[in-house]
């Protein structure tokens, strides 16, 4: 990833973590589709509450997994692949334990943190019932994540796609048949759903393992390295000092979900039935944002690595530009079919279908500016800036989203959530140009740059 046309590069390398997260937000759409349709719209507001408490315990590792990548595009890119390894191994073995005792936390808390929500009693038990069941997924899909990952900061996206489209063709097929039952298949309802997610996600899991030791990939641990799966002190030190802010990042995130969650709960079932089924559409808006800000990292990554920093501006602009092509093309896409999906989700005779079309004109644009926020952070990323983006989401997403919500409510009402929305997505991004254009990390790679410029063997200086 560090020779060519950033631009095409670009593209080849986050195509294929697109299509996954498509896939991955298709697979959540279809799933609410079933739910949706066979049990009624409390049991779809149910699923959205316990999807948001779920994402919040997937932020408490993803920082780490965001930290093993950029690690291991460094270390692939000066072609040290016994280092790749033992970031790999670093990380599956302290996510996984991590994955573990959250999974063990959250089966046995899951109705205090549906409380937290103020889930609408109609919909709490199915809630509960879900939520219990995807407990069970976690530990499972966690380390499926860090593979991926790492996989991706070696530059290769095309094993993750792979299974990521058998989890996604299993839990599609499974659903309806674990949610209504056929023959010796008992009837679950919600909870099918539920097992549905926990069998493909293992079978899943287990594939991919099978296909990296059968095609024997760089990055597979065998024989000693195994080892390595108990993390030594310094990549320890690294995972943990990198990996805990950026999932603070994440929290931060997925905290101020679940306060919007709580706000939306409080308008009443109509409101969050259709904010719920909303959010299986903004998943898709949101898509390309994620896939070409980890493309971004990894390249950047990379190019620290192969002393390549030369190019890391026009990586930046490349990603924003692309992000910008991408999500303006996805919501000229959907927006005009608004409506036929939303049925899909809530049904055509739902009241919650209008609710959800005004919200949607009102918060849609959102994701451009965030979007590009998204992709610059990829960049800081790589160079270890995190303090920095964790100041603006807290900024952004607290201050101004909340302190927006309580100023124009009284005006607005339930109208100020979603103008909360879109004032704190250009918060985010000011605040981000300023850092991207001002923070000291930009004076440190300048002066890199010009180190290796003026060096006769082309190398900067070997502090990456």
């Amino acid at each position: 990833m560090t020779q060519g046309p950033l631009g095409r590069t670009l593209l080849v390398f986050a195509l294929p973590q697109l299509v996954g997260n498509v896939l991955q937000s298709l697979n959540g759409s279809i799933n609410a589709v079933w739910v949706g349709q066979l049990l009624g719209d409390q049991a779809l507001a149910a699923t959205a509450n316990a999807n948001i408490v779920m994402f919040l315990i997937f932020a408490l590792v993803f920082g780490f997994g965001m930290a093993a990548t950029v690690r291991i595009g460094q270390a692939w890119g000066a072609r040290d692949v016994v280092a790749a390894r033992r970031v790999m191994g670093a990380a599956l073995g302290l996510t996984g334990g991590i994955a573990l005792l959250t999974s063990v936390a959250g089966i046995v808390y899951a109705h205090v943190l549906l409380d937290w929500l103020a889930t609408p009693g109609g919909a709490k038990a199915q809630a509960l019932a879900y939520l219990q069941v995807v407990f069970i997924a976690n530990p499972v899909s966690t380390l499926s994540m860090m593979i991926a990952m790492g996989l991706r900061g070696a530059g290769d996206a095309a094993t993750p796609l792979r299974f990521m489209i058998l989890t996604t063709v299993l839990d599609i097929a499974l659903n309806p048949l674990l949610i209504l039952g056929w023959g010796p298949v008992p009837a679950l309802g919600i909870a099918g759903s539920a097992w549905a997610t926990v069998i493909a996600t293992t079978i899943g899991f287990a594939a991919m393992l099978v296909w990296i030791y059968a095609r024997d990939l760089p990055l597979r641990l065998r024989g000693s390295e195994l080892r390595w799966l108990r993390p030594a002190a310094e990549e320890t030190r690294y995972l943990v000092a990198r990996g805990l802010p950026m999932g603070a990042q994440m929290v931060v995130i997925s905290g101020a979900g679940v306060i919007m969650i709580g706000l939306v709960n409080r308008e009443g079932l109509v409101v969050s039935a259709a904010y719920g089924a909303l959010l299986q559409i903004w998943n898709y808006i949101g898509m390309p944002a994620m896939a070409i800000g980890a493309a971004v990292s990894a390249m950047v990554a990379q190019h620290i690595g192969a002393a390549r920093e030369d190019r890391v501006d026009a990586i930046s602009k490349a990603g924003a530009l692309a992000n910008l092509a991408m999500t303006g093309a996805m919501i000229a896409v959907l927006v005009p079919f608004d409506r036929p999906v939303l049925e899909l989700f809530l049904g055509s005779g739902s009241p919650s279908v209008e609710a959800a079309l005004h919200i949607q004109d009102l918060a849609i644009w959102t994701y451009l500016p965030f979007g590009i926020t998204i992709v610059l952070f990829g960049t800081l990323r790589a160079y270890g800036v995190i303090y920095a983006q964790l100041v603006v989401l807290l900024a952004a997403m607290y201050g101004v989203r909340l302190g927006a919500y309580a100023l124009l409510y009284p005006v607005f009402g339930a109208d100020a959530l979603w103008y909360s929305f879109l004032l704190s997505s250009i918060a985010s991004l000011v605040l981000t140009l300023g850092v991207y254009f001002l923070a000291p990390w930009r004076k440190v790679m300048l002066e890199r740059v010009g180190v290796a410029r003026d060096r006769p063997d082309g190398l900067s200086a070997p502090d990456h």
